[in-house]
């Protein structure tokens, strides 16, 4: 995994804010001075759907303007997604899954019969219905990529909340704002990953 770009690809469904998510984690490594891209893959799109978007984060000047079709990271909103799709499609043995699901890490592995590659897990479903009232994960799945991810790509969770509070703040109420910070840092807390 290179420290000097960062692809990641998303999976989710439609209404989980994927897209929303991989925007929102590009434009706050943008604050910390990276080179960012985030799209989504759109087609016949509908809620709960299953969809994907990508980020790359990057030290340098990004040249690539394609799908992300070989991702160090693969970030898995829905874990329904694991039956349905090939989440590691292109990934690399070195690659980083990280998964909303309450169960541990081993545990995941086994169920999908996954062999190399890192796997990091987190409740996001439980964190933003504890915040937030509902399942709306994408926020808490960023705080666990953001964890998940510092090993290769730095990047700071109070500067992230900083930047998600600063883009929010008047366009949602301060409850939803205060609830989304929240469940962002406590799945950067609470994220397991394999030893």
């Amino acid at each position: 995994m290179s420290t000097q770009m960062l692809e990641i690809r998303w999976h989710g469904r439609g209404g989980q804010g994927a897209v929303t998510a991989s925007k929102v984690l590009a434009d706050a490594a943008m604050a910390e001075g990276k080179q960012i891209q985030a799209f989504p893959e759109y087609g016949s799109e509908r809620q709960g759907a299953p969809i994907k978007a990508f980020t790359r984060i990057s030290d340098h000047r990004i040249t690539v303007h394609s799908q992300v079709t070989n991702p160090d990271v693969v970030v898995v909103l829905d874990p329904s997604l694991l039956e349905l799709v090939d989440v590691t499609e292109g990934m690399p043995d070195r690659g980083i899954l990280v998964i909303n699901t309450p169960d541990e890490p081993p545990s995941v592995r086994e169920k999908i019969k996954l062999k190399g590659r890192k796997v990091f897990t987190v409740d996001a479903t439980g964190i933003s219905i504890k915040h937030l009232g509902k399942s709306i994960p994408n926020t808490p799945m960023m705080g666990a990529l953001v964890k998940a991810i510092s090993g290769q790509m730095p990047l700071s969770i109070d500067n992230i909340a900083a930047d998600f509070e600063k883009k929010f703040t008047g366009k949602f109420h301060p409850d939803i704002v205060k609830g989304n910070v929240s469940a962002l840092k406590e799945a950067y807390g609470e994220v397991r990953g394999e030893a």
